[in-house]
């Protein structure tokens, strides 16, 4: 017997599910041409029920996690799901594997263990956590207290914080004036957030049709510097912002304390330059919203703001969540996020190509007409202009 044909014969013998893996090419994407049996590579914290309720509708036989599929933040259903299907989860095994193993290749999966299989053999890649049914019924267990915990803090600092800030947060009393003008005018917030300078770039379209008026709060007022675009209004402690960001602002807003103290105004003396104080207990970049809202804005577009859920249920946000809940509700439907605005620039953008795609076949077909007059019939214009509408309605989305 040839060695080949032996190492075949072990593998064909050894304990475990083996199966094709699928890699996932792009972060928060699952991987294309999930097939039955196939071993799913993702990297998903927190694994919602979408995505494994996709992942059973597959018929996949297993799902390696790079990271935890159940945090604790908060109880994600994703986990049960898949062990309801049958589907085996190992968790916790490393991003490096999405490196080490490609699409494609032969997996084995066994007790944790992740197997890689080529024409010599196969090795051990990395070992993760598998779980099973009691460990996930524990992990969610623990995140609904800790979900319980976090709720009822919310809901005792929300009381403070509207006991303290009633008055600034209903009526807008306390809210500085400024020599900016935001009536009935468009306001960009920019924060210094993850991703922040990526989506102010792809909202140069936006700036340059709409002219919004520029926020920017702390080192936002940087990036907007440097892109190109002067800030009309900065927010935040003046000592974490470079000079000449402070200089071409028209307007520079100091966050303080209810007891009207302001870090960064000796900084503001030493510059030559003058602002305003605004005293409240918000963070900084919920009293811009505020800005914005009292003086009239009809839009307000956030860029860099941290308002998902995770960032609710981050116990190092906990004094300062109520503030952008409350603050949120009251802008309502003026606020909207910078990532949505430039997803219907694009949209609007490809729009646009098609009704010049449909412009341009109409004008080939009338150059058809001049150039061979008579030799074209009314039949075949009209047949072609149905052609070209069809085209049209069929590339919209």
């Amino acid at each position: 017997m040839r060695l080949t044909d032996l190492l075949g014969s072990q593998q064909e013998t050894l304990p475990g599910i083996v199966g094709t893996a699928r890699v996932q090419r792009r972060d928060g994407e699952l991987p294309p041409r999930i097939a039955p049996r196939d071993i799913v590579f993702l990297d998903r914290v927190d694994l919602d029920r979408r995505t494994a309720e996709v992942i059973v509708e597959c018929e996949a036989s297993a799902v390696i996690n790079a990271s935890s599929s159940i945090s604790g933040k908060y109880p994600n259903l994703g986990p049960e799901v898949l062990l309801a299907a049958g589907v085996t989860l190992i968790d916790d095994v490393g991003r490096e594997v999405l490196h080490r193993i490609r699409d494609g290749a032969t997996v084995r999966l066994h007790s944790g263990g992740v197997f890689l299989r080529d024409k010599k053999g196969e090795q051990l890649i990395v070992h993760g956590s598998e779980q099973r049914s009691d460990t996930v019924a524990a992990r969610m267990s623990e995140a609904k207290s800790a979900m319980r915990a976090r709720i009822e803090d919310f809901a005792v600092n929300s009381v403070e914080f509207l006991r303290r800030e009633r008055m600034l947060v209903l009526d807008g009393i306390g809210v500085p004036e400024l020599r900016v003008d935001m009536s009935g005018r468009h306001v960009l917030v920019l924060a210094p957030g993850e991703g922040h300078d990526t989506e102010l770039r792809r909202l140069r379209r936006y700036v340059r049709e709409c002219s919004p008026l520029l926020v920017g709060v702390g080192k936002g007022a940087e990036t907007l510097h440097s892109a190109g675009l002067k800030p009309d209004v900065v927010v935040g402690d003046p000592t974490s912002v470079d000079e000449w960001a402070l200089g071409a602002a028209a307007e520079v807003v100091i966050p303080a304390g209810t007891d009207g103290s302001a870090p960064g105004t000796e900084r503001i003396r030493q510059l030559g330059l003058g602002a305003v104080t605004f005293p409240a207990g918000g963070n900084p970049e919920d009293l811009a919203l505020l800005l914005a809202d009292v003086h009239g804005a009809s839009l307000v577009v956030t860029v860099g703001f941290r308002a998902t859920l995770d960032e609710f249920l981050d116990a190092r946000r906990a004094r300062s969540n109520p503030s952008t809940f409350l603050i949120r509700m009251r802008l309502g439907g003026k606020v909207v996020d910078g990532a949505a605005v430039s997803e219907l620039e694009r949209a609007r953008r490809s729009n646009v190509v098609v009704l010049l795609l449909v412009l341009g076949a109409v004008l080939a077909g009338f150059l058809a007409v001049v150039v061979h007059g008579e030799g074209l019939r009314f039949t075949f214009l009209w047949g072609f202009a149905e052609s070209v509408l069809e085209f049209g309605r069929g590339l919209l989305p």
